[in-house]
């Protein structure tokens, strides 16, 4: 009995470079189209406060010592929520901002750029919770997460 042999039929070299310019030629214009089409939604989803606080924030490196969304550094709290916290608030925060009270460095923000980290503060605080407590695992490997409401209630 003859065996049969299973041999491999080389490819030339061209048709891989012909494979690889099909490629390439589908990966340039899904970019070019991606990036060049319009957006439906150009509105910033932040006021310019908010934009103006989060430029400070980030100048100021808080991220470095703070966290939001538990993203960040762990020597401060977790901000994401710090607004809306009982006894805790705007005021609380401003208050903060200037006071140099243990690690936190003593930061000579005028009454402006304070208003404006708040805002940024308040717009995070109204996306949603962190720690998420109130999630719940279903059967199927989802998750239902509590979130807020546009106006920063409850949506249960």
């Amino acid at each position: 009995m003859e065996e049969k042999q299973n041999k491999i039929i080389p490819i030339p070299t061209h048709t891989y470079r012909l494979i690889f310019a099909a490629l390439l030629a589908i990966f340039t214009f899904y970019n070019y189209w991606i990036y060049t089409s319009s957006s439906q939604n150009t509105t910033p989803a932040m006021s310019n406060q908010a934009i103006d606080g989060e430029v400070l924030w980030q100048k100021s490196n808080c991220t470095s010592c703070h966290q939001i969304y538990g993203l960040g550094g762990y020597m401060g709290p977790d901000l994401t929520n710090i607004i809306s916290k009982p006894n805790k608030g705007p005021n609380y925060v401003k208050a903060f901002l200037n006071s140099g009270v243990k690690a936190m460095p003593k930061f000579n923000f005028s009454e402006k750029e304070k208003d404006n980290i708040v805002a940024f503060l308040s717009h995070i605080d109204r996306t949603g919770y962190f720690p998420n407590k109130h999630s719940q695992l279903q059967n199927t490997g989802w998750v239902n997460l509590k979130y807020k409401t546009s106006k920063g209630k409850n949506d249960e």
